[in-house]
């Protein structure tokens, strides 16, 4: 009896370590009560921000709230001709619901800049507009009347009818520097009020995407996320001061959807832009009158400037403001006013933010020296337009032509006189014109190409090719500005380093 007991005694120790075995095994036949799981540590991995990390955290959270209410949903039902054809590798922020010919619906933001109802956006997202609704960010809704557009800058003001609302604070977008935080914030994808962050990447962008014959691209580049829907509305500094009016995006051409990169319009041009139409329904813009171009290394050579720096004179516009002060073809503008400028699109946004009789001060580099001029800006009616020069070129084949030719191999282009007829056909008085250019070679890289006539170097007249050589042979190692003419009548100058041997 004993025995038994001890062996049941035995038996009993032997299940009990076996059941034991299994729930600490989990093999699941045996589960704790979902009241007994410990979820989650007790503390979190870092106690408590330091002071500098909570405040740059708390920026973005204090910007959000503040500036999020006065930014607004735009809903648009569009008159069109045809669909919209966006181009391939950068597009506006304007999603299409509908591919109908006659009317599309589409969407965008838009910044509230005063109390009583006026709202800056972007003159694609309104462009023949039939109806405009604006959501704002507490949930009312209002009908809109367009009150102007500009679309050489892609900008509009709209109108609702509504007081007391919450404005936004433009800031200063000529103290912006590359590399800074900013954040977008507006309703992409249909996402009402959606912020998201990033740095400014890059400031002057020229990315020709407006198609007006007078587009003004000056563009604040930006890695925030945005997307179509995010048009017309801000792009936004730590102190929550609007510093860009988010416009366009990079993108593959097929989804549309951001990549990577998007782009703003500078708030100081739109701010400017904004008062001519709230006050005008449109903008009275002034001209200097001149067709402009990049300041090449080859050029800044060959005039004698340290370095390649401010904007070129083409041309000098007739009857332009220019036209009437001392201003020439050949001067390069390093400053308009207090501001330097070293690119087409950098002069081009400054005087578009000054109304035709502005006077403005020109610092020129001519003959190697600083001189200044001031100019009365004349409205586009009154003298043409500030353009960047583009070249359209037409070979001319099957055409008699006279046998003196001569090749300069070290620059990579052919050159031959002109014939009598050639000259009346490309109205010239003298001049060589460009036969043939080596690809890749230094004539190649400064968009000198066939067809071409070169109607002065050193700012000498060229009437035969020998003229040309001899003024080529003196250049050595040095460069030399040449003054080209395209078959259409454009003139352009080209400085081109020509080397030792």
């Amino acid at each position: 009896m004993r025995k038994k007991n001890i062996l049941g005694t035995l038996s009993l120790v032997f299940i009990g370590i076996v059941f034991g075995a299994v729930l600490v095994s989990g093999f699941g036949f045996v589960r704790p009560s979902y009241g007994d799981v410990k979820i989650g540590a007790d503390n979190p991995p870092v106690a408590q921000l330091n002071a500098d990390a909570a405040a740059f955290n708390n920026a973005f959270v204090q910007v959000a709230e503040k500036v999020t209410p006065s930014i607004v949903q735009i809903e648009v039902v569009s008159s069109v001709k045809s669909p919209n054809k966006l181009q391939d590798q950068f597009h506006f922020f304007f999603p299409f619901k509908d591919d109908s010919p006659r009317e599309q619906q589409g969407g965008g933001s838009g910044i509230i800049i005063s109390e009583d109802g006026y709202i800056l956006t972007n003159n694609h997202v309104v462009e023949n507009a039939k109806s405009v609704t604006v959501n704002l960010h507490d949930k009312r809704e209002f009908e809109a009347t367009v009150v102007g557009t500009d679309p050489s800058t892609d900008l509009a003001v709209i109108k609702i009818d509504a007081k007391k609302l919450p404005l936004a604070y433009l800031g200063d977008s000529d103290k912006i520097k590359v590399g800074q935080w900013v954040m977008a914030i507006g309703n992409p994808l249909a996402l009402s009020s959606t912020v998201t962050a990033g740095i400014i990447s890059a400031t002057h962008r020229d990315i020709r995407i407006i198609s007006e014959q007078y587009r003004i691209e000056n563009f604040i580049q930006t890695d925030a996320a945005i997307n179509p829907g995010n048009s017309g509305g801000a792009l936004v500094d730590l102190n929550g001061g609007v510093i860009g009016v988010n416009s366009a995006i990079a993108t593959n051409g097929y989804s549309q959807n951001y990549i990577g990169y998007g782009f703003a319009i500078p708030i100081n041009m739109a701010k400017s832009v904004a008062s001519d139409l709230i006050a005008n329904g449109k903008v009275s813009r002034g001209y200097i009158g001149v067709e402009i171009d990049n300041v090449t290394p080859q050029l800044a050579k060959a005039i004698g400037l340290d370095e390649p720096k401010g904007v070129l004179i083409q041309k000098i516009v007739k009857d332009g403001a220019a036209a009437k002060e001392d201003v020439k073809e050949g001067d390069v503008i390093l400053k308009v006013d207090e501001k330097e400028v070293n690119q087409p699109n950098e002069l081009q946004s400054y005087i578009a933010t000054k109304r035709a009789g502005t006077s403005v001060r020109l610092t020129i580099f001519r003959d190697e020296k600083k001189i200044e001029r001031y100019v009365t800006l004349k409205s586009r009616d009154e003298a043409g337009d500030d353009k960047t020069i583009k070249t359209a070129l037409k070979d001319k084949k099957g055409k008699d032509v006279d046998a003196r030719e001569v090749n300069f191999e070290s620059i990579g282009m052919k050159v031959r006189n002109l014939n009598d007829d050639e000259m009346k056909e490309l109205n010239v008085d003298s001049g060589v014109i460009i036969s043939d250019v080596k690809q890749f070679g230094k004539a190649f890289n400064q968009s000198l190409q066939q067809g071409l006539v070169i109607v002065s170097a050193d700012r000498k007249t060229i009437n035969s090719v020998s003229e040309l050589q001899s003024i080529i042979n003196n250049k050595k190692g040095k460069a030399v500005l040449l003054k080209v003419v395209d078959s259409e009548g454009n003139s352009r100058l080209v400085g081109l380093d020509i080397p030792n041997k």
